[in-house]
C-alpha cells in the first residue's frame, strides 16, 4: 500500500476514534456547563479551553512526559496493556481528545444554552424522565449543535501535527498520519507529492466549513422568512 494512502487511512480511523469518544465523554461536560451554576465552572471551562491557546508542543511535551513508563499513567497503561503508551496509536487517540475538547464541547454548550427552558419544564411536567427529556428532546433540538461540534473535532483532528509529532513520530500504519507525511515530503524536498497532500487537506477543510455555515445559516433565512410573511 502507498504510504499516502496509509495514512490517509491512520488519520481517518484517528478523528472517527476521537470524534466518538468525544461524544461520550464531551456531551455530558458540555450539558453541565450548560445548565450549572456551580463555582467550579470558573476553574473548569478554562481548563477546557485551554487547548485553544497553548502552543500543541507544549501540550505534546507534557503528554510524552505523562506517557512514560516511570509516570502514573504511563505506568498504569504499561501494567495493564504490557507495552508502553507513547509512540502508539492509542496515545495520539487520548492526546487528541484533550486537544480537540474545546471544539466539541463549546458549540455543544452553546446549543444546549439556547434550548428554550419552558420545553424541558413541560416535559418534566408531563413525567418525562430524564433520559427521556435528553433523548427525545434535547438531542432534536440540539441537532445543529451535535453536527457542529462532531465536524470541528473531526477536522481539528485531521489537522493535527505538533501534538502527533511530539508524542508518536512517524511510524508508519501507527502514528504516521497526513499532516506527518506532508511534513516528511517536505523535508525530503518532495514538493509534489507536498502539494497534492496540503492541497487535498484545503479542499476538504473548506468543503467541511461551507457545510457547517450552511447549516447554520438555514435555520436564519427561515426566520427571516417568516417575519417577512408576517409583516
Amino acid at each position: 500500500m502507498h504510504p499516502d494512502l496509509l495514512a490517509l487511512i491512520v488519520t481517518l480511523k484517528l478523528a472517527t476514534s476521537v470524534t466518538l469518544v468525544l461524544a461520550l465523554i464531551g456531551t455530558p461536560i458540555a450539558w453541565w456547563l450548560s445548565q450549572s451554576t456551580s463555582k467550579a465552572r470558573v476553574i473548569i471551562e478554562p481548563l477546557i479551553a485551554l487547548p485553544i491557546v497553548l502552543p500543541p508542543t507544549v501540550l505534546g511535551f507534557y503528554f510524552l512526559v505523562a506517557f512514560a513508563p516511570d509516570q502514573i499513567i504511563g505506568g498504569i497503561w504499561l501494567k495493564l496493556v504490557g507495552t508502553p503508551l507513547a509512540f502508539t496509536f492509542s496515545s495520539l487517540v487520548i492526546a487528541s481528545c484533550i486537544y480537540s475538547l474545546p471544539f466539541y464541547i463549546q458549540p455543544l454548550q452553546l446549543a444546549f444554552q439556547s434550548i428554550n427552558r419552558g420545553f424541558l419544564e413541560a416535559a418534566s411536567t408531563l413525567g418525562a424522565s430524564p433520559l427521556k427529556r435528553f433523548f427525545y428532546l434535547i438531542v432534536p433540538l440540539s441537532r445543529r449543535g451535535f453536527i457542529t461540534a462532531g465536524s470541528l473535532a473531526f477536522a481539528h483532528t485531521i489537522g493535527e501535527f505538533g501534538i502527533i509529532l511530539m508524542i508518536g513520530g512517524s511510524i508508519p500504519g501507527e502514528t504516521r498520519v497526513l499532516s506527518i507525511a506532508l511534513f516528511d515530503h517536505v523535508e525530503s524536498l518532495n514538493y509534489q507529492n507536498a502539494h497534492m497532500l496540503a492541497l487535498g487537506l484545503v479542499i476538504f477543510s473548506f468543503l467541511l466549513l461551507l457545510a457547517i455555515y450552511t447549516l447554520n445559516r438555514a435555520p436564519q433565512e427561515q426566520n427571516r422568512g417568516l417575519r417577512s410573511h408576517v409583516s
